[in-house]
This record gives C-alpha cells, sequence and structure tokens, in this order.
C-alpha cells in the first residue's frame, strides 16, 4: 500500500509562485508514474502533468505548459509541481496520484493511489 501527501498550497498573489510536494511511503516509488491533479469548485477534476519513473519524460495540460514543471526525486521519494505565473483561474484542490507503470498517465481512472490534495488560491 501507498500512502501520498501534498504540501506547500497556499494563498498567492497572481503572478506569484508555489510549490508543490507530495511524499510517498512505502517501497518501489522510483516504480511509479506520478501525476498532479486539481479540482475547482463545482468542477471535474482535471489533469495538470505527468511524469515517468525515472524522471525523464513529463507531459503537461495544455493550460499549464510553459508556467508548471513537474519534477520528482526517487531517493526521497518525493514529487513535486513547481508553479510560476500563477492565475486566478489555477485556484483549484491539487491532487497527487501514483502508479507502477513505466508510460506518462493523463487521465484520473488510470492512477491506483491518491493523495488527500492541498489547497492553492490565487487572489487577483
Amino acid at each position: 500500500q501507498v500512502q501520498l501527501v501534498e504540501s506547500g498550497g497556499g494563498l498567492v498573489q497572481a503572478g506569484g509562485s508555489l510549490r508543490l510536494s507530495c511524499a510517498a511511503s512505502g517501497r518501489s516509488f522510483s516504480t511509479y508514474t506520478m501525476g498532479w491533479f486539481r479540482q475547482a469548485p463545482g468542477k471535474e477534476r482535471e489533469f495538470v502533468a505527468t511524469i515517468n519513473w525515472s524522471g525523464g519524460n513529463t507531459y503537461y495540460a495544455d493550460s499549464v505548459k510553459g508556467r508548471f514543471t513537474i519534477s520528482r526525486d526517487n531517493a526521497k521519494k518525493t514529487a513535486y509541481l513547481q508553479m510560476n505565473s500563477l492565475k486566478p483561474e489555477d485556484t483549484a484542490v491539487y491532487y497527487c496520484a501514483a502508479r507502477p507503470s513505466i508510460v506518462l498517465l493523463t487521465t484520473a481512472g488510470e492512477y491506483t493511489y491518491w493523495g488527500q490534495g492541498t489547497q492553492v488560491t490565487v487572489s487577483s
């Protein structure tokens, strides 16, 4: 069983930055594809970014491309989401997700494990 714990959310002004962390428990973190998703009030959960087991491949939603960077440190069993140039429309609860895989995964249903979420609020 894998547990994921997100941290790093908060309130930031538009144009600011935040870095989210997702700490994983258990073994075999380095075999997992990791993903970040977000869910705004009244909206469905949407894909943000994904990274493969080695960190060598990444993929982003068009809405965050060029502003957000996903990364991972397998030694620390932690994934990160660096968010720059934040906009009010980025306001949401952000979730990290994991699944043992060798490919990138972009839909929520493909992931096995989920964190509890961390709130990101961007003020205008």
